[in-house]
């Protein structure tokens, strides 16, 4: 059983405007939860004692429990689905590409990561996607950045 978090209005607030003046260590845990990553994700990006940080913010308001799934077990191949509506690849794209920006990043991403979560459309997005190219670029060289570029700019 895997367990995913989301942040609480409190989480959100405290991402904003750091309000409660977090530690470092349970900040940057909270900016690693979005709502899409499971507790055995989110365990090797948190570090040591992810479990007990996790459960620690959960505590105190920040977090709470989305869902609690079990491990997938393998599939049979399936028909082909028809395609979602628009707004749900947006949607799906953007939590995407604010994932990979994090996972590049990290906190001093968090500006401009809750930016691209505040779009509503591909145009909003596009010019904070060139915008993360270049923050990326600065923090983790321009392989990373072009890697991440390839991968979001095509939607």
């Amino acid at each position: 059983m895997t367990t995913i978090f989301r942040k609480t209005e409190k989480g959100s607030n405290e991402i904003a405007t750091r309000a409660n003046k977090l530690v470092p260590r349970l900040r940057t845990a909270l900016i690693l939860v979005d709502g899409l990553r499971s507790d055995a994700e989110l365990g090797p990006l948190i570090g040591r004692d992810a479990a007990n940080t996790l459960a620690e913010l959960s505590s105190l308001g920040y977090v709470e429990v989305a869902s609690v799934v079990e491990a997938p077990k393998p599939k049979a191949p399936a028909a082909p689905v028809a395609a979602a509506a628009p707004e749900n690849n947006f949607a799906a794209f953007r939590a995407q590409a604010v994932r990979a920006f994090n996972d590049l990043v990290g906190p001093p991403g968090e500006s401009m990561a809750m930016k691209m979560e505040k779009t509503t459309s591909r145009e909003q997005l596009a010019p904070l996607l060139q915008t993360a190219h270049e923050i990326i670029t600065n923090a983790r060289g321009a392989q990373a950045a072009n890697e991440f570029k390839a991968r979001f700019a095509s939607f």
